[in-house]
Parts: structure tokens; sequence; C-alpha cells
């Protein structure tokens, strides 16, 4: 039986006279690829980061796992089980592509400042113990011979896949992608979903922002339609494109529903 791994209730954000969310909720099930779109502007990034630490809300009732969190800060967020990557790509530049995973991965560490002033030999077996680790990341994302190579050397899709490994390395419950096809050309994108299908298919469950209405709607298992700030659709998404709601934000006033082509792309 499906179980609920996240729920959110009522999540509202104003930011002066802007009321960039209001009374917005959604339900995800363990194991989902659940997708969140929107028009330009839809408060899509803000709901994101309210969920994730970067911005505290207003109101709302936030629940992983059955547990209530309160998201005021992105270390809290990350300890809970919930890891981000961003649409605009924040690794480590200079450090190695396995250096960056090591960091990750440094957030479920136990041996603490003073075993790692001493070099205490459970601080050397646990760094080991991360370094494969983060060796097995690498790899599953596609990029194992890309360990000693700076972060800032890599190609666009191959820093794409080390932010996802980095963020798999804090063993999340749930892992947010911003964004994730943004810059990406088209075979790019389908390794891309080839990743997140496996990621799936391990237990994971993934909370996806994207542009790429396409995308979307082949991968996802249910997505929320934010615009202006409020839920104008929830659901599979079969039922979210044919939604009137949902092509009108998208094509405006009139736009009728034949404009919506059977692979799930609104055109």
């Amino acid at each position: 039986m499906t179980q609920v791994l996240l729920q959110i209730s009522g999540a509202s954000k104003r930011f002066g006279g802007l009321q960039a969310l209001s009374e917005v909720s959604l339900t995800i099930q363990r194991g989902q690829v659940y997708g969140l779109i929107g028009p330009n502007g839809a408060g899509k990034t803000t709901f994101f980061n309210v969920i994730t630490g970067l911005v505290t809300p207003d109101s709302g009732t936030f629940t992983l796992a059955g547990q209530p969190y309160q998201p005021t800060a992105v270390h809290e967020v990350a300890r809970i089980g919930i890891a981000r990557t961003f649409q605009n790509i924040r690794l480590f530049a200079d450090m190695t592509a396995l250096e960056n995973v090591m960091v990750g991965r440094h957030c479920r560490s136990h041996s603490g400042l003073w075993g790692a002033i001493f070099r205490t030999s459970s601080f050397k077996a646990e760094e080991a113990a991360i370094a494969q680790r983060a060796h097995e990341l690498l790899a599953y994302v596609g990029i194992p011979a890309l360990a000693d190579y700076k972060a800032r050397t890599l190609s666009y899709g191959d820093q794409r896949r080390l932010e996802i490994a980095r963020a798999l390395a804090t063993d999340p419950q749930l892992l947010a992608l911003d964004e994730p096809a943004a810059g990406m050309n088209a075979t790019e994108k389908v390794q891309l979903r080839g990743l997140i299908d496996q990621i799936r298919r391990d237990g994971r469950t993934v909370l996806l922002i994207e542009h790429d209405v396409q995308l979307v709607m082949g991968l996802c298992d249910r997505v929320t339609v934010l615009d202006y700030g409020q839920v104008i659709a929830q659901g599979t998404p079969a039922e979210v494109q044919s939604n009137p709601k949902v092509i009108e934000a998208y094509l405006g006033v009139g736009a009728a529903a034949s404009t919506v082509k059977p692979t799930g792309q609104l055109a």
C-alpha cells in the first residue's frame, strides 16, 4: 500500500504587496515522481523554496513521513530528509566531482569536530566509507570516470548529474529537482529521464519542477499546476493536460482542448 511521504496544507507566502502563494496544498505518496508546473510567475519556485527551507512561509502545515516539520532553514530540512538541486547549478567549482559528492554525504557523518582535528581511527574509517559511497553515486548517475575532474571542467549535462549525485549523497526521503532539464539538449533530456526513472525504481520519491511539459507528462505519476500562486489543477498527467483551466493558463482565454498534443505537450 502506498503511504503519504509529504503533505502540505494551506501554504501561503506574501512578499510586500505580492501574494506569491495562496493556500497551496499537495500530497505526495512514497515512490512517486510528482510534477509541479505552471506558467512563468505562477509561484512554482517560491513554493519549492518554501518546501525546502529557503523561504519561510507565512502559514501552512508541513509533514514529512508523518512527522511535522518547520521549513525555516535549509540545513534543518536536509537533516530530516529533503535534498534539492537548483535551477542555476550550485556546485563547488574548484572541488573535484568526488569531493562535491563527499560534501553532500558529510551531513550524515558522525565523527564530529574532534575526530577531524585529531584524525582518529573512526574518523579515517568514516572518511573512507564516505569516499566509497561517493564513487558509487558517481557511477549511479553515469559519470564514474569524472571523479577526479574539477566540477567547473565538466559539461553542463554532467554538472547536472553531479548535482543530483550530491543530493542523493544525503540519503534523502524526498529528492527535489528544480528545473533539472533546463539548458539540456534532446539527448541529455532522454538520459535525465532515464536517471529519474531509475531513482524511482530504486524506491526514492521525487518532486520535480520543470518547464518542459512534455517531460513532466511523460514521467510524473501526478501533477500540480499553479497559476498566480494558486492551485488550478491536480491529478494524473492525463487529467491535468485536458483541464480547461490549465490550457487557459498556458495559452490564454479561448484556447481549445484540441491544442493539447497527444504526446502530453501543451501546444
